[in-house]
């Protein structure tokens, strides 16, 4: 590159510059060092908001910030489609969901949701509850979906809408500095690989602000060292996909059923295409003390309880039994100077009353917004960031308030 070759020319000539000329040596030293800066900022792409994660808070963020005519990046490191938990939608995204302009496109692709039932273990006790009765939101539906494909969708309309997308792009790294962020990277990482054979390099990526949106293991997180365990709450999930379950006639068939045991609960999700999400919660030190596989363990969960042995019917498994685990936590700061985390790199609490997607597309809104007049107006930055921090921390008190009310109830 001949630019380079040119900062070097220009310091061989500040370094033989003799003593009696230390102000024409002093102005090659300041035209090589802004050489240097231009060749700099010329060697990475540059944009106005560079977002880590492509699920649903992070392409929330995109598709409204890339609408708004900013300058958009998102980097995910996996390939879409992918698997992931999470499938049943709240009403109060709806509104969100309108202005990003994807209604059709759910409508067209998953089933409508319009309440839920809870259950006792034993079948006494079952209350159904459908969101035209209140609840807070403005609509009387939501839907359920397969992830995979719903992320994908986002994802896919953020592209549409103008962001750009690069899938298989790893944030190894993210440096921050008065102007921006210098986000590193590398293409085609594989999980669980290190060094050269994990993947190759690719271009630097350079932006005036960072949205983190990459999930649990939050790249702004881990190097500032934000995330806080929820110790009370360490439960432990197993979950599958079936078919062949028979469903209730009318919106009844379209609830998502939680069943209660006194050592945990189930949930039951029917999903597009005939296919149905079960699921259960529990005590971790339960699983790991029991010796068993996660298939095996599962298999024995649903076999002993009749509700959901018998809600499965002549239906069959036809995922493999996934498992997650260490769930529950918050990050101490959601903001910095130049960055905002969104989503699971926030905070998540637990599966129970399906907030996982709703409290997303809550921050990847409300980031988009508060960046988007930042980038119009810099000085207003601290108290548009400061209120995006109580915001988002304020759903997630009113959520772990159910949460911890709910597990509470069966002891």
């Amino acid at each position: 590159m001949s630019g380079s070759l040119d900062f070097a020319r220009d310091d061989r000539a500040a370094a033989r510059a003799p003593p009696e000329k230390d102000e024409a040596r002093s102005e090659i030293c300041r035209l090589a060092l802004l050489r240097r800066e231009v060749g700099y900022f010329l060697a990475v792409e540059n944009y106005d908001v560079a977002i880590v994660g492509g699920g649903p808070a992070g392409s929330t963020a995109a598709t409204l910030l890339s609408k708004a005519g900013r300058r958009v990046i998102v980097l995910e490191r996996d390939k879409f489609p992918r698997f992931h938990i999470g499938e049943s939608l709240l009403p109060f995204s709806m509104e969100t969901f309108t202005r990003l302009g994807i209604q059709e496109k759910l409508r067209a692709g998953f089933v409508e949701k319009f309440g839920g039932e809870i259950a006792e273990a034993g079948g006494e006790k079952a209350a159904k509850f459908y969101f035209k009765d209140g609840f807070g939101s403005r609509t009387d539906r939501s839907y359920q979906v397969t992830r995979s494909k719903f992320d994908k969708m986002l994802l896919d309309h953020a592209a549409e809408s103008g962001a750009k997308v690069r899938e298989e792009t790893l944030v190894e790294n993210v440096e921050f500095d008065r102007d921006g962020a210098l986000l590193f990277l590398r293409r085609n990482a594989l999980p669980g690989v290190v060094g050269r054979a994990a993947a190759r390099p690719a271009e630097n990526v350079r932006a005036r602000y960072v949205i983190d949106a990459s999930g649990r293991n939050s790249v702004i997180g881990n190097k500032f060292k934000l995330k806080k365990s929820y110790q009370h709450l360490q439960k432990l999930s197993l979950f599958a996909h079936y078919e062949g379950l028979e469903r209730e006639e009318g919106i009844d068939g379209t609830l998502t059923r939680m069943v209660r045991t006194l050592q945990s609960w189930f949930w039951i999700i029917p999903l597009e295409n005939g296919r149905t999400s079960i699921g259960i919660v529990l005590e971790a030190e339960d699983f790991k003390g029991s010796g068993l596989s996660a298939e095996e363990f599962f298999e024995r969960a649903i076999a002993e309880q009749p509700l959901v042995r018998n809600r499965i019917g002549a239906g069959r498994r036809v995922s493999q039994v996934y498992t997650a685990a260490d769930f529950s936590y918050r990050s101490k700061r959601l903001t910095g100077d130049r960055w905002l985390l969104a989503g699971d790199a926030a905070g998540f609490i637990d599966p129970v009353f399906s907030s996982g997607v709703f409290l997303a597309v809550l921050a990847g809104e409300q980031a988009a917004d508060v960046l988007h007049e930042v980038l119009e107006h810099p000085k207003r930055a601290r108290r548009l960031f400061r209120h995006y921090e109580r915001l988002v921390n304020r759903a997630m008190d009113v959520y772990l308030r159910f949460v911890e009310s709910w597990y509470a109830g069966k002891e």
